[in-house]
Order: structure tokens, then C-alpha cells, then sequence
């Protein structure tokens, strides 16, 4: 894995993603138990609306739920994450010009969302599902990969790491390695660290500081910790106080390289993108 594979924009289906400069995805769980916003965009025309007002506010990308993975999350069926989460995509498809993600493990939902029109598939298990490795060789779409150990029921009880982001980023080329051989290309890959899954405060806050190690492997580097506990530990805040907590972290993740910012304040994050970027091109 040492080669690097240098991409200036990332092939999204019919769109693409430039990787020149840092993205924002927007996140729209269409689930009725997720950590931040479970309930509120379960239903078509609220999630199109929220997709919407997410593209307004520069989000290059919508990144669709319907399978919570917070600690503790059930499981749900097959048939009722694809019941959530195709008609939203197909939706999203139709009416706005944007690069749809999917947030799933699930191999019928890959493939029904691809062909749907999704852009990117996001798997918090990196594709370890049964039959998920082919579904994604199948639908030709890139994959971002991210670090979990377990599932989320299980992931927080006692995780322990000798060197985390050593561990993570072994784990990130086990991943890669096996989708090369499903016959996934690299370019079509995207990594992420997977922050808050199967990680202790000390590993998140570890994780975070050495992130540019990743940057070996050679892919565009996915960061997700809007919201997250990692920020509610620091800060004293629940979940809806962890706004300039979450953009501090994404404007540190941007000076440390990450290409796609997931988060669900799409505006607020935009705007830090934005600001660093004038910096950076002054003279």
C-alpha cells in the first residue's frame, strides 16, 4: 500500500466530487433513533426539504441513513432499511443536483440505492457484511471505509488498543486490500477513522491529533465527529450545545487534510471552509 494514488476529483456515479478542496456533507438520517435528529426527517417531504436546505447551504454532498449505528443502536431488517432509505434517494435523484450518499452495510440496499441513483457508498463496517463486497464491486460506485471494531451494540464495551492509530490504519489497509481484490479499485476509495465507534475519549482525542498518518495510505481522508460525545466529554454540552465544538473540529481537520467534512450544521461548517480557504490563498 505504499503507493499513493494522487485524485484531483473522485467519480460519483453521473456526478463528481472535487477533492481539490475540502467538502461538506450533509447529514440526513431517516431513522427514528439517531443520537442528533432521529425522528425529525423520517418522512419524504420533511428529509427532501432538509436535503435542500443542506444543498442551499453548500453541501456537496447528502449522506442518507436509514440504519442508526450510535452505541447501543438495534439492529434493523434489510427490508425495513431499504423501506426507509430508497425512497428518499430516488427522491433527492429526481429533484436535486446533488451527489447522493448512502449510509449503509447492507447489500440490498446498495445495490437498490445505486440504481436509484446514489453517488457513494458509506459503510461503517467496511464492507464486511456478507455479499457487500460484491454489491459494491457491482454498482460501480466509490466506497468510503471506515475503522469500527464489533457492532454498535457491542463497540464501546471496554475497546483497547496498544498504538490506535497504528491499528486503525492497519485495519484501513486490511480493507483496502480486500476490496482490490472484489475488484474495487483504489481510486474508488475513501477512508474514514471512524471516530466514536469502538474508541475511548482517549483514543478519539489520539486519533484526532496523528490523523495525518492516514494520509499515507493514499486516499481521500472522510471525517466525521459533528456532534459527537468525543465533543459533549470536553465540553460539558449535550448533544445540542456542540456547535462551536463541532466546527473547531472541522476546522482542524481541514488544516490536517481531510477532504470530506460529514456533519449536520452544513452552513456554519461551510462557512469555516471557506474562511481557511481565503486564508490559504493569500499571498
Amino acid at each position: 500500500m505504499s503507493e499513493v494514488h494522487h485524485l484531483n476529483r473522485l467519480p460519483c456515479g453521473s456526478r463528481f466530487l472535487d477533492l481539490t478542496r475540502p467538502q461538506v456533507m450533509g447529514i440526513l438520517n431517516v431513522t427514528p433513533d439517531s443520537f442528533s435528529d432521529g425522528g425529525r426527517f423520517a418522512q419524504r417531504d420533511a428529509a427532501l426539504r432538509h436535503a435542500e436546505a443542506m444543498l442551499r447551504a453548500g453541501a456537496a454532498l447528502i449522506d442518507v441513513g436509514g440504519e442508526s449505528t450510535r452505541p447501543g443502536a438495534r439492529a434493523v431488517s434489510p427490508v425495513e432499511e431499504l423501506e426507509r432509505v430508497a425512497p428518499i434517494v430516488e427522491a433527492i435523484a429526481a429533484e436535486l443536483d446533488v451527489i447522493i450518499s448512502v449510509d449503509t452495510s447492507t447489500p440490498a440496499v446498495i445495490r437498490e440505492t445505486a440504481r436509484l441513483g446514489a453517488g457513494l457508498i458509506n459503510d461503517v463496517r467496511s464492507l464486511q457484511r456478507d455479499g457487500a463486497l460484491d454489491a459494491a464491486a457491482d454498482s460501480g460506485l466509490p466506497v468510503c471505509l471506515m475503522h469500527m471494531r464489533g457492532e454498535p451494540t457491542t463497540m464501546q464495551e471496554n475497546p483497547h488498543y496498544a498504538d490506535v492509530l497504528v491499528e486503525v490504519r492497519d485495519f484501513l489497509v486490511e480493507r483496502m486490500t480486500a476490496c482490490t481484490a472484489a475488484g474495487i479499485a483504489l481510486e474508488r476509495l475513501v477512508l474514514d477513522p471512524g471516530f466514536g465507534f469502538a474508541k475511548t475519549q482517549e483514543h478519539n482525542l489520539s486519533l484526532f491529533k496523528g490523523l495525518q498518518l492516514l494520509h499515507e495510505l493514499g486516499r481521500p481522508l472522510l471525517v466525521g465527529v459533528s456532534r459527537k460525545s468525543m465533543i459533549g466529554r470536553v465540553l460539558g454540552h449535550e448533544v445540542g450545545g456542540r456547535l462551536y465544538g463541532s466546527l473547531a473540529l472541522a476546522a482542524l481537520a481541514v488544516t490536517k487534510g481531510a477532504h470530506i467534512l460529514r456533519v449536520h450544521d452544513v452552513a456554519e461548517t461551510v462557512d469555516v471552509v471557506r474562511m481557511l480557504a481565503a486564508v490559504e490563498a493569500a499571498e
